[in-house]
């Protein structure tokens, strides 16, 4: 088996895919999101690193039964979570293009 380029063009590639990746997480760990619920009733702002940043709530929901702002709470927290990890595998797939792995592949280690 041979690679084009030698050994040594092949660690520099990996070296500079690995500080590629590194710069991304902290791209995405810095970003925030918005999740909502109940069409904005709820929303939830929350880093890339899932810490959330920030819950506002409707007055309107506030004087309506305990269960549906639960609800609308977990709601919103899960739609967040949901779209910092489309936002991580958006970013992420720009440092796998190019790699021959198979598809749906997950880096190790959160990458």
């Amino acid at each position: 088996m041979t690679f084009k380029g030698g050994l040594g063009d092949i660690m520099a590639q990996a070296q500079q895919m690995q500080q590629k990746a590194q710069a991304i997480q902290e791209e995405i760990a810095n970003a925030e999101v918005l999740g909502e619920a109940g069409a904005g009733l709820v929303t939830v702002n929350m880093n890339g690193r899932h810490d959330v940043i920030r819950v506002t709530v409707d007055p309107d929901v506030l004087a309506e039964d305990k269960s549906m702002l639960e609800d609308l709470l977990a709601a919103a927290v899960n739609d967040a979570v949901r779209r910092v990890e489309a936002m991580r595998e958006e970013k992420m797939a720009d440092v796998m293009s190019g790699l021959p792995v198979p598809s749906g592949f997950k880096m190790p280690f959160g990458l």
